[in-house]
């Protein structure tokens, strides 16, 4: 694993200023947001925080949302149920997977043995005497 690149999205690694220069706002309203349960940065043993791109990713929502004039009730609302409604994609995505599954499960217990005979039309024609 390369030294000083990020494992993943949900490696948290960005500092509070890095963070804030990334999402395009002062380090002081990520503690805001932080305060009004908005993100949860990840915190070392020493208590800093750190933030993850998927975290990076989070506040530039939220400041496309207050730029769209919601306070921070209303987008704490909008992420909420943004979050509620990938829930709920994902579950259904599941479900057909499943209902797909049972689909297959039946189409294999289908008797294969059987097998149509060959029909066709034949005029019946007396014999003649």
């Amino acid at each position: 694993m390369p030294i000083g690149r990020p494992v993943g999205p949900t490696h948290a690694v960005y500092v509070i200023s890095v963070a804030a220069e990334l999402a395009g706002v002062h380090p002081q309203t990520l503690r805001i947001y932080e305060r009004k349960g908005l993100v949860e940065p990840a915190r070392t043993k020493g208590g800093n925080r750190r933030y993850s791109e998927i975290d990076i990713d989070r506040l530039r929502r939220i400041q496309e949302l207050t730029n769209d004039g919601l306070n921070l009730a209303g987008v704490k609302r909008v992420l909420e149920l943004e979050a509620e409604i990938a829930g709920l994609r994902a579950a259904l995505v599941a479900e057909q997977d499943d209902r797909a599954a049972e689909v297959q499960d039946t189409h294999k217990q289908y008797r294969r043995d059987l097998v149509p005979l060959k029909q066709s039309v034949t005029l019946y024609q007396r014999r003649r005497r």
